[in-house]
């Protein structure tokens, strides 16, 4: 009886290997029976952007104070106790108005009131001076800005400092007015190096600063160390970096099934790389479609759907 069982068994086998091997010769298998079934073709979907031209630039992002180009201190001829305070920080001041008096008596000993004088006009921008407080002449009681040029003082980082010259432009935001942006230039480069904190001081002159800008305002920065025209740009996101190579994915039209689209590889050379935003030197051409999100996945010549078009960049800049 057992060996009836493996006889029937192994007969069975054997026809429904005979049956295999003729569905795959009639065209079955994996296409379907008789052949009539297409393969299927994975289709992957991407989001794009349109690679723009125009300008580039590299920039240096700082922080500093803005200051007047040229302040003078007042003092006092006599050391004393303050007795008067005439000006308020802010207040518009004329050349030997007083500022201050001082009264130098000592006990025992009765003097006239010292009168402490604006030695140039201009603006109060300090005022260290208080009613009762004891000074000598080392101590400033005002501290005058003599001029209506505005600048901003920054501090470079060593390593930067090759980037630094005389006549660099500089974009200038103030939280004060936001979304307004102050053009400016080096006009003055120091010519040492802080040892303890290693960076260089670097003087911004603000160009028509109008009456938004108040001396002793926080300033952010950007100076710019490199500009180019005219060049190609895409998001840095959209390009893939492997085994040393740079590229990316262009859409393209199915040569073979025009309503198809597929993904193409095109090596590129990228330039310098700011806010997002990265030079192509060569690969790319204006309006290319170029796949921003989704490329991780992607292979040469494998099919996609643009599930979105975004923006120019143009537009989101």
């Amino acid at each position: 009886m057992r060996t009836k069982a493996l006889f029937s068994a192994l007969a069975f086998l054997a026809v429904a290997v005979s049956f295999s091997a003729c569905n795959r010769e009639e065209g079955g298998g994996l296409l379907g029976r008789g052949g009539d079934a297409e393969p299927i073709v994975p289709v992957f979907a991407v989001n794009t952007i349109a690679a723009a031209q125009g300008p580039i630039q590299d920039f240096i992002g700082l922080s500093g104070d803005v200051i007047a180009s040229s302040t003078v201190d007042a003092f006092s001829e006599a050391a004393g106790r303050v007795e008067q305070v005439f000006v308020t920080i802010g207040q518009q001041v004329a050349r030997g108005q007083a500022i201050a008096t001082v009264d130098p008596s000592r006990p025992g000993m009765t003097f006239q009131l010292n009168t402490v004088t604006a030695p140039v006009s201009g603006t109060i921008v300090a005022l260290p001076a208080q009613i009762g407080m004891m000074i000598n002449q080392a101590v400033p009681l005002a501290r005058i800005a003599s001029g209506n040029t505005l600048e901003i003082r920054l501090f470079v980082a060593e390593r930067f400092i090759s980037r630094m010259r005389i006549g660099l432009s500089a974009e200038i935001t103030l939280a004060a007015w936001p979304g307004y942006v102050f053009q400016g230039r080096i006009y003055e480069l120091s010519p040492t190096i802080d040892p303890i904190s290693r960076t260089m001081e670097v003087r911004v002159r603000v160009s028509q600063p109008g009456d938004r800008l108040r001396a002793g305002m926080f300033a952010n920065v950007r100076l710019i160390t490199e500009r180019k025209e005219n060049v190609v740009k895409i998001p840095s996101s959209a390009m893939i970096t492997r085994f040393g190579n740079q590229y990316v994915y262009v859409v393209e039209q199915d040569p073979e099934s025009p309503e198809f689209n597929v993904a193409r590889r095109r090596s590129i050379v990228p330039g310098i790389s700011v806010d997002g935003m990265l030079e192509v030197q060569s690969g790319l051409s204006p309006h290319d479609e170029v796949v921003a999100r989704g490329q991780t996945l992607l292979e040469d010549g494998v099919r996609v759907n643009v599930i979105e078009r975004l923006p120019p960049i143009a537009a989101r800049s």
